[in-house]
């Protein structure tokens, strides 16, 4: 998949930050559609079929999270970057608990916000490229799919999480530290912090574990990450 051919959505209130994110994803060589209100881009979300979401949380009307929500419930595979005020600690969680990929704070360089979007898309392409099913206990993770089965029915995941289980499911009893982790599936360049991965973390043992607070597959390494539990079962060609 070339750049050129995906598809960013901005939405953003603020004309003057929204034409600047626009010309200068343009100028990256994407095609970018624009939404100033979370109910416009309810319905350019529709029209465009954007590969990639550039979400400002604050928004008048319909606000960001909403416009998560909505996304995440219609439409599961483009990815959602959020766009945050400093101090919004509660609003970014709250986000990520929607099903955003990743958030930036304002005010922001350009080009960190380019060299976010390549690093998702990268990783996301590089996924679709393989071709490989994992199954441990009652999961199944098809790779040529891209679809996860639990007990034989789908679960659907945001990219992140998909991409966080795909990474736990290559490494078997294998102690990931945070840092290794947010390096893997956001990039060596992510300037983010460690709570990002923890959400998503969160919500994926509500997707997959019997019990989220007792769980069977992703423990947690106290004082360094996570480990994915060997079951029965293990990699088929």
């Amino acid at each position: 998949m070339h750049d050129q051919k995906i598809k960013v959505l901005v939405v953003e209130d603020e004309a003057s930050i929204r034409r600047f994110i626009t010309l200068n994803l343009e100028m990256a060589g994407y095609e970018v559609g624009e939404a100033a209100s979370g109910e416009e881009a309810l319905v350019v979300l529709t029209a465009f079929l954007p590969d990639l979401v550039v979400l400002d949380l604050m928004l008048p009307g319909i606000n960001g999270l909403e416009v998560c929500r909505h996304v995440r419930e219609t439409m599961p595979e483009p990815l959602i970057i959020m766009l945050t005020a400093k101090g919004q600690d509660t609003d970014k969680i709250m986000g990520l608990e929607l099903g955003a990929d990743d958030y930036m704070v304002k005010p922001f360089n350009p080009f960190e916000l380019i060299a976010r979007i390549k690093a998702m898309l990268r990783r996301r392409n590089r996924f679709e490229t393989e071709r490989t099913t994992y199954i441990y206990g009652n999961l199944r993770l098809d790779i040529a799919a891209n679809k996860l089965l639990r007990n034989n029915r789908e679960v659907e995941l945001t990219p992140t999480e998909y991409s966080i289980l795909k990474m736990f499911m290559e490494n078997p009893g294998k102690a990931l530290k945070r840092d290794e982790m947010l390096n893997a599936v956001w990039g060596e360049d992510y300037f983010g912090d460690t709570k990002t991965l923890d959400v998503h973390i969160r919500r994926l043992r509500e997707k997959i574990e019997d019990n989220p607070s007792e769980p069977r597959y992703i423990k947690t390494v106290w004082g360094s990450g996570y480990r994915w539990q060997l079951e029965s079962g293990g990699r088929l060609p």
